[in-house]
């Protein structure tokens, strides 16, 4: 069975016509973990795995965001690492900055792929085109999302989704090629 016939004609419709993706950091792209030091240092851990399948949406031409409620140097140094150029922290009102980022960028929710994985992505979760979420996400966010991963959070989800979306837009084959000897 192909991926959209194991997905649906309406989901892969909608996942055909993402042009972002937008990501929540705690959770999402970690495991919701935050070591703090003694001396008050922050450390998340990241999935390389995750972090190559960001690499491949934005070269196939899918921008990627992250979108998360705390502020981190970690997260700045991270997306700095990804290539990942709109980072917003700090985001008390999620909704609102994804209304900031349609405004800014002239995009339909449609057009927008959000993951997050607690009650606080519910708002923009209901308003994205394409809404998913980690297996291991807040009970309420896993019966609101169009699809859950079969990873949990910052081990390997991200990934998961990326794959996805290239699958179903037929660019998964061509950024194969770079890797095929």
């Amino acid at each position: 069975m192909d991926l959209e016939a194991k997905l649906g004609s309406a989901l892969a419709d909608k996942i055909g016509k993402v042009k972002v993706l937008i990501l929540d950091v705690d959770g999402v792209l970690t495991d919701g973990r935050i070591v703090i030091s003694d001396d008050g240092q922050e450390t998340k851990c990241f999935n390389v795995r995750d972090g190559h399948g960001l690499k491949m949406i934005r070269r196939a031409g899918v921008e990627v965001m992250f979108l998360t409620g705390r502020k981190s140097r970690v997260v700045e140094h991270r997306a700095r690492e990804l290539g990942v150029e709109r980072v917003y922290q700090g985001a008390l009102d999620k909704l609102a900055v994804l209304q900031e980022i349609l405004n800014s960028t002239g995009l339909s929710p449609g057009h927008v792929a959000y993951m997050g994985d607690d009650i606080v992505d519910l708002p923009v979760l209901r308003r994205a085109g394409f809404s998913v979420t980690v297996s291991d996400a807040h009970e309420d966010v896993l019966k609101a999302v169009d699809l859950v991963t079969k990873n949990p959070g910052g081990r390997g989800a991200v990934r998961e989704v990326c794959e996805i979306i290239l699958k179903v837009q037929g660019k998964w084959e061509g950024l194969m090629e770079r890797y095929r000897a």
